[in-house]
């Protein structure tokens, strides 16, 4: 059976940066301790005002400096794929999510024995200071156990069929490649673009528990209303993805009643804040669908990623 390990195929770590300094030495310290190290190691920083460049060339990585302005999640992305063409595996990560153990790149590589997984990406824990609400939606994002994905799961799984997160994830560059690479501009959402993409080109996504990172968010009511909205424009601009796999709402009630059980169960203060949540995320994302007929300054108040809109100023 094909082994990505035991042929030493190329493998390179690929990361976006900006301002990581603060966090740089636990994030690099997770890394070097895997029992399984990439062959190559890419920064993509976006000017950066304090020493994460400099830490990243100390640590052995490859700098490349980009303006702030000229990020895009998607761009961003693929000029790393694009710096490093002989790289048939091109790991992803976010400076923000933190290998949780030795084992984590191997049980994540382990993944592309199956020669037909074009993508696989590992369990995002939370945080050990996390909060409830916070804590719920990776636990219910990221299960205990693993599974591959197909086309076929489509009418089964519909729109979670695609999900998948290049914090920590692992792409085969012959399947990027095939579906025309990460997307040149997108407000966000360009792993399950590209996770889409491969399922329907016939290819597998993989779901690696045991590869596992610390990554979590505790958002504030205004930036859970702004990432919803931006969540609405996503799928407005992208509606192919909802004909192919079905809409997000059954999704979102399937979240919503797990995450009154959670609280119940954990912290039952929280429910009311945990429901007028719920009612701002609806808002935000139908505004988000609605985002063509919304007035450019409007949108700039409304969005997480002002950066997106700019060229419509």
């Amino acid at each position: 059976m094909f082994d990505p390990i035991s042929q030493s195929l190329k493998m390179v770590l690929v990361i976006p940066t900006l301002n990581a300094a603060f966090s740089w030495p636990r994030w690099l310290e997770a890394l070097q301790t895997q029992t399984l190290k990439p062959d190559f190691l890419l920064v993509i920083d976006s000017a950066s005002t304090d020493q994460t460049p400099q830490l990243a060339a100390q640590a052995g990585f490859m700098v490349h400096s980009i303006q702030r302005e000229d990020f895009n999640h998607g761009t961003t992305r693929q000029l790393g794929a694009t710096l490093v063409p002989e790289a048939e595996l091109l790991l992803y990560m976010t400076q923000d999510a933190i290998l949780a153990n030795p084992q984590a790149l191997e049980s994540l590589l382990a993944a592309f024995a199956n020669p037909e997984v074009g993508v696989a990406y590992g369990r995002q824990l939370p945080h050990t200071d996390a909060q409830p609400i916070g804590r719920h939606a990776r636990l219910f994002n990221y299960p205990a156990h693993s599974e591959v994905r197909s086309k076929s799961d489509i009418p089964t799984r519909g729109f979670k069929t695609a999900f998948s997160s290049d914090s920590f994830a692992c792409y085969r560059r012959t399947a990027l490649e095939q579906v025309g690479g990460f997307p040149d501009k997108t407000i966000f959402g360009e792993d399950s673009l590209v996770a889409a993409k491969m399922l329907l080109a016939g290819w597998k996504v993989a779901y690696v528990a045991e590869a596992q990172v610390y990554h979590s968010h505790d958002y504030s009511l205004a930036q859970e209303f702004k990432r919803y909205f931006d969540v609405g424009v996503f799928h407005a601009r992208n509606s192919w993805l909802l004909r192919a796999f079905g809409g997000a709402e059954g999704e979102g009630l399937k979240f919503l009643r797990s995450e009154m059980v959670y609280l119940w169960n954990h912290a039952p203060g929280l429910i009311p804040s945990a429901l007028l949540r719920t009612l701002l995320k609806y808002l935000a994302y139908r505004l988000g669908r609605l985002e063509a007929h919304l007035p450019i300054n409007l949108k700039l108040k409304l969005t997480l990623n002002k950066a997106f809109f700019a060229p419509e100023i």
